[in-house]
């Protein structure tokens, strides 16, 4: 019995050796034990050996139950540690996980106009609307405006089910709302900019349009940056994507049409839904598009009428370097309107017999990202909008062009602290030939969670 006191012996030697190394260490005392054994078998001393040999089994069944207990108690751990990990970036309710994030920023603008004064009410000033530009009047002087209303609130949910994910988000800010003035409080009510349920490849909810890049936009100081050439659109939809990189998506319409006054219109009866196919690889994107106008008698003087518009855009980022990027877009069509730009032009105009006619629109742009250091990275930006508005139908007052560049530095003296300085210049010529231009100096201070 003398070998029993082998296993307590090896199990506690070196208590700061690892399981592992206790068992081998274990295996090999049962080797030499063996090894008497023989020895002893040689010498005739059977009833010794019997002994030896049912102690050796008993010590290998256990160092095999041990090992089996220590690589459950690694799995264990395993698991334990990635439930904390998760844990640790937000909280659990039942089965569901939910993270919360976004940012907190703060916007400190200064702008001129060259075509008349911006109203103080304005979502102009809070960040760059193209059509709104004013062209033809007096220039205004410097305006300064702060807020804090991009501010943002991300909650995202997920529920695991069966070799799948249930997931769910909700994101809220502040901009182009109503709220109180800036005299007394400066209250604003919250916004839903997406809400949406994700299940495997499917995508239920409002959400970037399909026909968007989202991950081609500049990194600028100013909302968007390269509003003009941007196509920019959120929107209930049903969506599909294969592991591919093949989307699919059902979304929601509305058409915009400009009359003979440049009045816009909004019919509000549309039919089909717009129709997005898209296909991304590495980081480029490739999405088209096909949408019905529809505008009933109530709207059109001969009587109902539809039409179809379409368009392509093509958009990525290209890695320079270790650390600089190219990002850029480019986008045609007929009857876009409001997927570019913040809708600078309509949809279509209604010609001489009363039917949709779609304008043919063509934008871009390119922004060239440089990383100076870890803390301190630079953006310079340009877009162009360009739309072939029917002037003979819709006047002379729509848009015809608009442009605008930028320039910035952005520092962070921390973790997730962003403090940037950026110069804006835009422009906007309407189809009468008159033009304003516009000049921001924007800073900022953003705290992202």
């Amino acid at each position: 019995m003398a070998g029993s006191a082998l296993v307590p012996a090896a199990v506690h030697a070196q208590d700061g050796a690892t399981v592992e190394e206790r068992l081998e260490r274990l295996e090999a005392m049962i080797g030499r034990l063996e090894a008497r054994m023989d020895a002893a078998d040689a010498s005739g001393t059977a009833a010794a050996s019997a002994e030896n040999v049912a102690i050796a089994q008993e010590m290998r069944a256990a160092v095999a139950e041990t090992r089996a207990a220590a690589q459950q108690q690694d799995r264990i751990e395993t698991r334990l540690a990635a439930v904390e990990e998760k844990d640790a970036q937000g909280f659990r309710v039942g089965q569901t996980q939910f993270t919360l994030g976004g940012y907190v920023k703060l916007d400190a603008i200064s702008q001129r106009t060259s075509g008349g004064q911006v109203p103080g009410d304005s979502i102009n000033r809070d960040f760059l609307i193209p059509s709104l530009i004013p062209v033809g009047g007096d220039p205004s002087d410097w305006d300064t405006h702060f807020h804090a209303r991009q501010s943002r609130v991300i909650l995202k949910g997920e529920t695991p089910v069966g070799d799948k994910t249930l997931g769910g988000l909700l994101e809220l800010d502040f901009l182009v709302t109503d709220g109180g003035d800036q005299r007394v409080s400066n209250s604003y009510l919250p916004r839903m900019r997406q809400a949406y349920i994700t299940y495997g490849g499917w995508t239920f909810g409002q959400a970037w349009s399909t026909f968007q890049n989202v991950a081609a936009l500049p990194d600028s100081v100013d909302f968007v940056g390269t509003m003009p050439g941007t196509v920019f659109n959120r929107q209930a939809m049903i969506r599909y994507r294969t592991n591919s990189g093949i989307s699919i998506a059902v979304e929601q319409p509305e058409t915009t049409i400009t009359n003979e006054t440049g009045t816009r219109i909004l019919p509000s009866d549309d039919q089909m839904p717009d129709l997005v196919l898209r296909y991304d690889r590495g980081g480029f994107a490739v999405a088209g598009i096909l949408r019905q106008f529809h505008a009933s008698g109530r709207i059109l003087p001969q009587g109902g009428d539809s039409a179809f518009g379409y368009g392509v855009s093509v958009s990525g980022k290209i890695a320079l370097g270790e650390r600089d990027d190219l990002r850029v877009m480019a986008t045609a069509g007929e009857g876009l309107g409001r997927y570019m730009g913040a809708n600078i032009v309509n949809d279509a105009a209604i010609d001489a017999n009363g039917n949709l006619d779609p304008i043919p629109t063509y934008a871009g742009f390119a922004a060239f990202r440089h990383v100076w250091s870890d803390r301190l990275h630079s953006t310079i930006a340009g877009s162009y909008f360009k739309a072939d508005n029917p002037v003979d139908l819709t006047g002379t007052g729509p848009t015809d062009n608009v442009w605008n560049a930028l320039a910035n530095l952005i520092y962070s003296p921390v973790p997730k602290l962003d403090l940037g300085l950026e110069y804006m210049y835009a422009e906007r010529e309407n189809e009468a030939g008159a033009s304003g231009n516009l000049q921001k100096i924007q800073a900022s201070a953003k705290y992202s969670f």
